[in-house]
């Protein structure tokens, strides 16, 4: 008796679509994408009177797609909208099959009809439309249409307020083109639905709210990184390192080693790690792209070189324990292409937060974290969950980097003699209340301008309506257009003083400023990131340009404008202090941080590793979301933890809480 194969019995129509659906997906995931097309090209070919015709174009689509045929993925995609109009998953995919092909506009296009054609909206259609408007919505953000985008994304917030993405995009959209309110709350979607839907990074932009910012981390990580499926993974116990004279083995996962500011700061960092007492590993999970000097300098400085961008997370996690790292240094935290999961697998046995997030991961997984004595003094380690340890300064600087001759003042739009107040901040860190101060400084400063980063057009001119509104003629807000690393550093010097944001401040930014003999007037908060400028401007061996608040901000700049001969004092001290400054002694933050990771690996041989304390981070995000509305922009350390222990007793007395060893203690509070 003869077996009929697939091809056959899809020719002679004994091969029903869901027997079709089931053996193409086993070829694919043999490696057999040939099969599986010229199975799915034949069975349309002869089952061309099947109702579901439609569904077997689609998945004829995906095959062709992960085949490579792309032409022919596009023309499987029509057929199944020809057959089927009213598809949406077919109008999402073939937009984003025009979109990766670089049809922008086409891509667009196709949506807005899905997107047209469904306003008569009903259940079925109601995720895809959804979906259609949050793809609108990035695609028009990435090809820098900030207001249609925002426009697409309400949209989609309004049709389904408990879905957090198009949210999250929407209010970091607002904070890229300055506009306050940040969040507006409507008739179909609450105050409450902007707080659940920020990131963790808009939120430490948002308010200095290191309890929020903790517990949200410890929401996301829970709900969106998830707990892996670890039945087919393997770890490796701790090896044995300490008086044995063996290397410790140290991995960094990033997706930034390249040309970005942690590249930048990693770069010299990686060069002076002691390779006979360190061996390093550099595990790169960013998008491919061309090789630059940043990179190529990182992959000689290190003993290992693994790009991960195109293994799966359990593969790169299976990676790393065949490389047998001891200690595995998460670089990216909550950040565009971080790879948490990577790291939920445990692959080593210390797992560390440094360098690329300001804050806590909030994670089971993160044991330590690297910080420095004035972003987290010891009385601020309640809001993080991993054990802080500390080196001179949490900001590496590469003492190498390439800078250019300095222009003139007149060749980059700025007049000669004029006091020129900077910050060259993200448009996304200037808050109402910050650009407010800005704007009371210029006033009592006459001839004095701004110079900012340039935005979007439409930011730039919304930014100079506002002073205007101000009573700040516009035409004191000068804008830096986009340079090369070098020329922008070369430029930095040229400014007077720099002007701080709040409560999300300059990291690199300050660093990158002081070291060409800018000074940076900063006003630290509580969080990671609203004290992280003073940090360096302390490394720098300046404190006096650390503020008491927001009227000490104003003073202080306005002083220094009218009394040059005091701002020259603080010139001079920082360039006394150049070379011999924490900030940039980088030889011991290398053996510091050395110092540090091999502590740790005595504290995993004794079986004493921390564990991150994760208790009633719940609790302290309801109670943050809805304290986070208030926005209160600066208030005292005793203020702060006052009104979460108001609420902590409240919810105590409706269900009684464990103690934690943040606020919560227990009943007598």
């Amino acid at each position: 008796m003869t077996v009929s194969t697939p091809i056959v019995s899809a020719r002679t129509q004994q091969l029903s679509l869901s027997e079709l659906f089931q053996i193409a997906e086993e070829q694919t995931a043999a490696g057999q994408a040939a099969q599986a097309v010229e199975l799915y090209k034949t069975w349309i070919a002869f089952n061309d009177a099947n109702p579901l015709l439609h569904l077997a174009y689609f998945n004829y689509a995906v095959s062709l797609s992960k085949a490579g045929d792309i032409a022919g993925a596009l023309n499987a995609l029509r057929a199944a909208l020809k057959l089927n109009p009213d598809f949406g998953q077919a109008h999402v995919n073939l937009g984003r099959t025009l979109e990766d092909c670089g049809l922008i506009g086409q891509a667009v296009l196709q949506w807005r009809s899905y997107v047209d054609a469904t306003n008569d909206i009903t259940p079925d259609r109601i995720n895809h439309r959804h979906l259609v408007l949050q793809h609108i919505g990035r695609v028009l953000e990435g090809a820098g249409k900030l207001e249609e985008a925002e426009a697409a994304l309400w949209q989609a917030m309004e049709l389904q307020p408990h879905r957090t993405e198009a949210a999250q995009h929407w209010t970091s959209l607002r904070m890229r083109q300055v506009k306050w309110p940040v969040i507006t709350p409507s008739l179909n979607i609450t105050a409450r639905q902007f707080m659940d839907a920020m990131s963790s990074m808009t939120a430490a932009c948002y308010a200095d709210d290191p309890l929020f910012q903790l517990a949200k981390a410890y929401r996301y990580c829970r709900t969106t990184v998830g707990r892996p499926d670890l039945s087919n993974f393997t770890r490796k116990p701790v090896r044995k390192k300490t008086g044995t004279g063996a290397r410790l083995r140290v991995g960094y996962v990033s997706s930034d080693l390249r040309q970005h500011a942690v590249g930048f700061a990693l770069s010299e960092v990686l060069e002076l790690h002691d390779k006979s007492d360190v061996e390093v590993f550099a595990y790169y999970c960013g998008e491919p792209a061309p090789l630059d000097q940043t990179q190529a300098r990182i992959k000689k400085a290190v003993d290992h070189w693994r790009d991960i961008t195109s293994l799966s997370d359990l593969e790169a996690a299976r990676q790393i324990v065949v490389d047998e790292i001891d200690i595995l240094v998460d670089v990216n935290g909550y950040t565009k292409h971080a790879r948490t999961k990577i790291f939920a697998h445990q692959p080593a046995p210390v797992i560390v937060n440094f360098c690329g997030y300001p804050g806590s991961m909030a994670s089971p997984y993160h044991q330590y974290m690297i910080a420095d004595e004035f972003i987290v003094p010891p009385e601020n380690e309640l809001y993080y969950t991993e054990k802080v340890l500390r080196i001179p300064c949490n900001q590496p600087v590469d003492r190498k980097r390439a800078v250019n001759p300095r222009p003139t003042r007149a060749s980059v739009g700025l007049p000669e003699n004029a006091f020129v107040f900077a910050s060259f901040n993200g448009m996304q860190k200037i808050s109402a209340s910050c650009f407010a101060r800005w704007m009371a400084i210029l006033l009592s400063t006459p001839g004095s301008v701004l110079w900012l980063l340039v935005g979007d057009d439409s930011v730039n001119e919304r930014v100079k309506q506002m002073a205007q509104q101000a009573g700040v003629s516009p035409d004191r807000l000068i804008f830096a257009g986009k340079v090369q690393n070098p020329d922008h550093l070369a430029r930095l010097g040229l400014a007077d003083l720099f002007l701080d944001t709040f409560p999300y401040g300059a990291h690199s930014t300050a660093a990158d400023a002081i070291t060409q003999g800018l000074p940076v007037l900063t006003v630290p908060g509580k969080s990671f990131a609203s004290r992280f400028c003073a940090s360096i401007v302390a490394a720098a061996g300046i404190p006096e340009m650390i503020c008491d608040g927001p009227d000490d901000y104003v003073r202080k700049a306005v002083m220094y404008a009218k009394n040059p001969a005091r701002l020259i004092a603080v010139r001079e001290s920082l360039q006394s202090q150049r070379d011999s400054c924490p900030l940039r002694d980088m030889d011991g933050l290398v053996r510091r941080l050395e110092e540090l990771f091999w502590q740790m690996q005595g504290d995993a041989e004794r079986g004493e590793t921390p564990v991150p304390d994760l208790r009633n981070l719940d609790v302290y995000y309801e109670i943050g979301a809805e304290l986070a509305v208030a926005n209160v922009e600066f208030e005292s350390e005793h203020a702060y933890r006052q009104r979460y222990l108001k609420q902590l007793k409240l919810l105590h007395e409706y269900a009684p809480l464990m103690p934690d060893a943040r606020l919560w203690t227990g009943a007598a509070e």
